[in-house]
């Protein structure tokens, strides 16, 4: 990866704690991008455009003078990560310890959340009703380990965590500290009052890093997924479209199930694809011309083969790092990949100049889902799913090679050009 790339890949992992900073992060890399409000009439819209949901964004390049019926280029990826959220009435306490109480959120890696340092960022209500970002920048709490002289057997049994009573990080010690965590966000972030309702993630603060003595590796938080974000985002602003709209869409809540609005099962891309579509004096006829000529990527990160586990993998399907994208494919659908849709993203590889690999679960061993079958089931849009391939999926710490982002945008970028 050239420095400039992966210097603001980095950037862009260490300032996206959070969906709605990933939102931020990505707003900043859209130059030229006009930001509509869903809320207002779209007389006029903009060639070049972007519309904010929550923890979700939807961005896209239409060429002027582009017929309603033109076809639609989209590549779907997520904002959201699998962390620990702060619940509502969060304070507990137990001896002189203070403990935060914590949601498990998404599918995480319990033991990969010990003994690290933790901050917390997210999105917060004030008592005037205003949502504003909050990131304490820094560590404020930590999920202790119990040691290895209490649970004699953990090396030989394993670790059990119950996430419950096992997981409530502890963020301050004594009695003499009287802050609630309400009365201490009201102070950290200058809000003048505690606020009524927050959204906040832990997230671990060291920052994303390229390790290896061949400097090959990128160790971060939140790979999954905010490298499909990064490369959809610089695909998109790199795209020049001519006889298709260039859509990028970045779903929240993936790793819940995706039914909310800001949810790939949501009205959302389907909301703004119907205005772009009525704002350049398009009919319902032309809607469907136009869904049923288009196709969309979804791009989510896959397994790379473990040096460890070979076993989990099928023996004709091992993705490597630094290898190539990996297309996804999975015959109960799965994943949302036909053949049509694995050469259009093949193409798009050898087009650009990277190459590509296949993915495909073991038979005993069920693989997930993405935002793919979603997208295509909502819209009726031909759709693969693809990623850049990564280790420890799920965990506070992910791994990935250095080579696959920048070579999944650049294939993204040759599909949104067309």
């Amino acid at each position: 990866m050239e420095d400039r790339a992966l210097d603001d890949l980095i950037t862009f992992l260490d300032r996206s704690p959070s969906p709605w900073h990933a939102v931020e992060s990505v707003l900043d890399r859209l130059h030229g991008f006009e930001r509509l409000d869903e809320t207002a009439h779209w007389e006029d819209i903009p060639e070049r455009g972007v519309v904010v949901r929550g923890g979700a964004l939807i961005a896209w390049h239409v060429p002027a003078g582009l017929a309603p019926s033109a076809p639609v280029h989209i590549v779907g990826a997520h904002t959201d990560s699998p962390c620990l959220r702060v619940k509502p009435n969060p304070d507990t306490h137990v001896g002189a310890w203070n403990q935060l109480g914590v949601e498990v959120y998404g599918g995480i890696l319990y033991n990969t959340w010990l003994d690290r340092d933790l901050a917390v960022a997210g999105t917060v209500v004030t008592a005037e009703g205003d949502t504003v970002l909050f990131d304490s920048g820094e560590p404020i709490a930590r999920v202790p380990q119990l040691a290895v002289h209490l649970d004699r057997g953990v090396n030989s049994d394993g670790l059990k965590i119950d996430p419950q009573r096992h997981l409530q990080p502890v963020w301050s010690v004594g009695t003499d500290w009287p802050t609630s965590f309400a009365d201490w966000l009201a102070s950290s972030a200058d809000l003048g009052a505690p606020p009524p309702w927050w959204e906040l993630c832990l997230y671990d603060v060291q920052g994303a890093a390229v390790i290896g003595a061949d400097r090959s590796l990128l160790a971060s938080g939140r790979l999954d997924n905010l490298v499909s974000c990064w490369a959809a985002t610089t695909a998109l602003a790199a795209a020049r479209p001519g006889e298709h709209a260039a859509v990028i869409v970045l779903n929240d809540h993936e790793e819940v199930g995706s039914a909310s609005t800001s949810g790939a099962a949501g009205p959302f891309l389907d909301s703004v694809l119907r205005r772009l579509v009525d704002g350049r004096g398009g009919s319902a006829d032309d809607l469907a011309r136009g869904f049923a000529a288009s196709a969309c990527i979804s791009a989510d990160n896959a397994h790379a083969l473990h040096p460890n586990y070979t076993e989990r993998h099928d023996p004709e399907h091992q993705p490597m790092v630094n290898a190539g994208p990996v297309i996804k494919v999975n015959a109960n659908q799965r994943y949302a990949t036909s053949a049509a849709t694995a050469d259009l993203f093949r193409r798009a590889c050898e087009s650009a100049g990277v190459s590509w690999q296949v993915f495909v679960s073991r038979n005993n061993m069920p693989c997930g889902s993405t935002i793919g079958p979603l997208t295509a089931t909502r819209l009726g849009i031909a759709t693969a799913d693809v990623g850049v391939p990564q280790l420890s999926m799920h965990s506070a710490r992910e791994l990935c090679g250095v080579d696959d982002p920048p070579a999944l945008a650049a294939a993204l970028r040759v599909f949104l050009t067309g």
